[in-house]
């Protein structure tokens, strides 16, 4: 992972929001992408200048619009918290930004419901520009290690997995108070990473429970891959919030908490292979799982939160594709009309019954 300073070429850009947000998970994130800050926007000006001024930003507006009237940069990063009504500002700024014909970089969740999206696809198809969501698990070093495995012949292929992420999903009756039904946004960090490791479903199908709101959802695809995301919404939230697994042919492999990656590969047996009465649990070294974990000691960029989490590879990314004049696959118009038709879909329909993305 290169730092900023030392990148050949470095993309012009602009950034809106300096919320704690922003100022904790994002803009530290800049240190080691190839941009050059030119602007910052905030409605704060006192806080905004001083985030300014920490971030190297060259020019301050307390008014977002006047930057993009303004300035000329490439692409502008948009991090924002919702409106009174919790609803996602990005569908109107993010628009915006684009329509003023700037590449434009959004915090997910990108949006309210499916229907928002088109503010996004009609101010994209006038300008030709991209808009990419910071989807982050979509780019967390452990679940990149998973997708790597699982593409590995070795692995067998993906047959099914199962999910675990506390979502609360609000009852029928509930979602009548939008606040209710925006909460259930969070949705879009674990189904992102589905979308990123598997593809877009075929079809899914769900049951609630009705003290906590947690549930479980069953998806099915085109290749036969079944899986399940256990929405655990009433869970201790001491402990982890994620897990997932995926199983292959004969293979399957394990991450925790969003950091230790466990891969149990195929061949691997207890003992000695044959032997009921074998006298140790240890198998032969050439199939033993294998365990990845950070360590918290040296201080080191892998242990960084926002390296771990996918905040700093989003951006980055982002950035070089630009830069090589490239359109960003991950996050991109296509995953946020699908993880968002997904979402939407989810609270519409019936329980118990299959549904579709679209």
């Amino acid at each position: 992972m290169l730092l900023n300073y030392e990148y050949e070429q470095r993309l012009p850009v602009a950034f809106i929001g300096a919320g704690d947000h922003a100022y904790r998970n994002i803009l530290p994130c800049l240190q080691y992408a190839p941009v050059d800050l030119v602007a910052l926007a905030d409605y704060d000006r006192e806080r905004g200048m001083a985030v300014a001024r920490q971030f190297g930003a060259r020019h301050f507006y307390p008014n977002y619009k006047a930057l993009l009237s303004k300035e000329k940069v490439e692409a502008v990063f948009i991090v924002l918290g919702p409106d009174e009504q919790g609803r996602p500002r990005y569908t109107e700024v993010g628009a915006e930004a684009i329509e003023a014909g700037f590449h434009t970089w959004i915090d997910a969740p990108p949006c309210a419901d499916k229907g928002d999206i088109n503010h996004f696809t009609n101010a994209c198809l006038k300008t030709r520009k991209y808009i990419v969501t910071g989807f982050k698990r979509m780019f967390a070093p452990a679940y990149l290690k998973v997708a790597e495995i699982i593409a590995d012949p070795a692995f067998g292929g993906a047959t099914s997995f199962v999910m675990r992420y506390p979502v609360y999903l609000p009852s029928k009756e509930e979602q009548g108070q939008p606040l209710n039904r925006l909460a259930f946004l969070q949705f879009v960090h674990p189904y992102s990473l589905l979308v990123r490791l598997f593809g877009e479903c075929e079809s899914f199908c769900y049951v609630r429970n009705r003290q906590t709101g947690g549930a479980m959802i069953t998806f099915t695809y085109r290749n036969g891959l079944v899986g399940t995301l256990h929405l655990t919404a009433g869970q201790a939230m001491s402990g982890p919030l994620e897990r997932l697994e995926v199983i292959g042919n004969g293979a399957n492999v394990v991450v925790e908490n969003a950091v230790r990656l466990i891969y149990y590969r195929a061949g691997g047996a207890r003992g000695a292979e044959g032997e009921e009465r074998s006298g140790t649990f240890i198998g032969p070294n050439d199939a033993a799982p294998i365990i990845w974990e950070p360590e918290f000691s040296l201080g080191q960029l892998y242990s960084k939160q926002i390296v771990l989490e996918g905040y700093a590879s989003s951006v980055i990314y982002f950035a070089q594709q630009l830069l090589q004049g490239e359109p960003p696959k991950y996050g991109n118009l296509v995953d946020m009309m699908h993880i968002m038709g997904t979402l939407s879909n989810l609270l519409d329909g019936k329980e118990k019954e299959w549904l579709t993305p679209y």
